[in-house]
């Protein structure tokens, strides 16, 4: 059973690319997909680039063209819940997409056609991650958080833009832990095909006035070697 992991950027997954072993490359809708070992695990490794079309492209390609079993995304987000600092690890529980509103069509953040604005993350494959982050941010000092995170296609770079997403959003009950552009749409992908998902995000910025500052320093350093310690763990986690 073949494993997918998907990025936005290179630098998210560089490291764990050095550690695939029988790499092959093949290029699919204009993107570059590697198949190879990680762990004594069948994988494949692709880059979506940023947004929710680009990342939906790529999800879609992995299960209709390379047969991936499940899907486990790795990148950065913006921390914007109580409690998220900067280098923590955020396992998604469920997803919803921040600027999606099709009023009166559907409720706010409801993608019109399905019942509920949250779509959940496979339960079992999101344990097994959970398991491997709180493993690793235990190593690193780091913190460890399991909830609600959204997507959309708008990098949230100012203090004001995040406390009024995020004061909507808890308004409606949906108390949400970080922002990023992808993970969402994936999330829809895998529920339309029946394809498990999970997702882990290293917080690189608050979501904030900062937010842009050192942020591919940040994505190079901390967040390639988090990913690298987090799923290589998550791969041993996997049954053979």
């Amino acid at each position: 059973m073949c494993t997918a992991i998907l990025s936005a950027l290179p630098e998210e997954q560089a490291t764990l690319l050095d550690h695939l072993q029988h790499p092959q490359r093949q290029m699919h809708a204009g993107r570059a997909f590697w198949t190879g070992v990680l762990e004594g695990r069948g994988v494949v490794m692709a880059l979506s680039g940023m947004g929710k079309v680009a990342a939906a492209t790529t999800a879609t390609a992995l299960i209709e063209r390379f047969a991936a079993a499940r899907i486990v995304f790795t990148g950065v987000a913006g921390g914007v819940g109580d409690g998220v600092r900067v280098g923590d690890l955020v396992v998604a529980r469920d997803y919803l997409q921040h600027d999606m509103d099709a009023s009166p069509l559907a409720p706010r953040w409801v993608v019109p056609g399905y019942r509920e604005a949250r779509m959940p993350c496979d339960a079992a494959l999101s344990a097994q991650l959970w398991q491997a982050a709180r493993h690793c941010a235990a190593a690193t000092g780091a913190g460890a958080h399991h909830g609600l995170i959204a997507s959309g296609d708008q990098f949230i770079a100012s203090a004001e833009a995040a406390q009024r997403l995020r004061g909507a959003l808890a308004l409606a009950g949906h108390e949400v832990l970080a922002v990023e552009m992808e993970g969402a749409a994936v999330a829809q992908v895998c529920a339309d095909y029946g394809v498990p998902f999970a997702a882990v995000r290293t917080i690189s910025d608050r979501a904030d006035d900062d937010a842009h500052v050192d942020f591919l320093q940040f994505v190079q350093t901390v967040a390639c070697r988090n990913a690298d310690a987090v799923l290589r763990t998550f791969m041993r986690l996997l049954p053979k």
